[in-house]
């Protein structure tokens, strides 16, 4: 039996993000986190955690996530990681993408659409994700097509989804990619205000990424929770959705991970609690939130 202990509460926003919120547990420097005044714990006995990861899967390097969706990723899956701002989307992919090349030898690729890669280093350096030493061991790179990034360069273009795909997959090949990630495809989607046109970008996109092989994490800012909610047509085209939010639970407010899909893979429908924490997030897949 695991358990994991707090740090301090969070502000909400990403930077400030190495905690719970402060509506969502009560801790102290000798106790475990609490929901509803019940002590938190991940129980490894749990059948889906001991499930055997093969060759099929790719672990995403999240405690506690893998548990939900039969033992990680299916390998080559392309998946939507959806959530409002400060739910954590940036900081799963980097988790992804450095306890891939570090905990299981995979290649990285980070590909930053919206915040320069200088941002995303200094904001990941307090988790003690050193992704300068990743880069100088070849074993991870970024693609900076952020705007600052893009109009550095003498040669720059307005992006399109074929474009960005073919630097991808020349990138993939280049460094031979295991994993791959894109904050925010939003920032990409929004030259495609047509519904067709914007199907056609991210088919183009998931293509190019599933034609390297990698298995692939995009992020996309959730536009409303709830059942009654309208389901945007990325969702039909990714492999699988996780859905980020935060939740009440009686007078807390909880931050919540929900598996909406995850195409070859039995899942948990159910919203479990997560944290983000000095060491990351961390997924509580035994305990409930209503």
């Amino acid at each position: 039996m695991r358990t994991s202990m707090f740090s301090s509460s969070a502000s909400g926003g990403r930077s400030a993000g190495l905690s719970a919120p402060a509506a969502t547990v009560a801790s102290s420097a000798t106790s475990a986190p609490t929901l509803a005044g019940k002590e938190l714990t991940r129980d490894t006995s749990h059948p889906l955690a001991v499930c055997l990861l093969t060759d099929e899967r790719t672990p995403t390097g999240v405690p506690g996530l893998d548990e939900l969706i039969g033992g990680g990723i299916p390998r080559g899956h392309v998946v939507l990681i959806m959530g409002g701002p400060g739910s954590g989307k940036t900081i799963l992919c980097s988790q992804f993408l450095y306890n891939g090349a570090a905990q299981y030898g995979e290649r990285g690729l980070f590909v930053t659409l919206d915040e320069p890669r200088e941002d995303i280093q200094a904001e990941m350096r307090p988790f003690g994700w050193d992704f300068e030493r990743l880069e100088a061991e070849e074993k991870f790179a970024f693609l900076d097509a952020s705007p600052f990034g893009m109009r550095s360069s003498r040669s720059f273009k307005p992006i399109t989804a074929r474009s960005l795909g073919d630097e991808i997959r020349r990138l993939a090949k280049k460094i031979r990619v295991d994993r791959i990630a894109i904050d925010p495809v939003a920032a990409l989607l929004f030259h495609y205000p047509d519904v067709a046109e914007r199907r056609n970008a991210i088919l183009q996109l998931i293509e190019s990424v599933r034609s390297t092989g990698a298995t692939c994490l995009l992020t996309l800012e959730l536009r409303a929770a709830g059942l009654e909610r309208e389901v945007q047509v990325e969702e039909y085209l990714a492999h699988g959705v996780l859905i980020l939010r935060t939740l009440k639970s009686g007078s807390n407010l909880v931050r919540a991970v929900q598996v909406e899909k995850m195409r070859g893979t039995h899942i948990d429908l159910q919203p479990r609690p997560y944290i983000i924490g000095s060491d990351g997030i961390e997924v509580y897949p035994e305990e409930t939130i209503f």
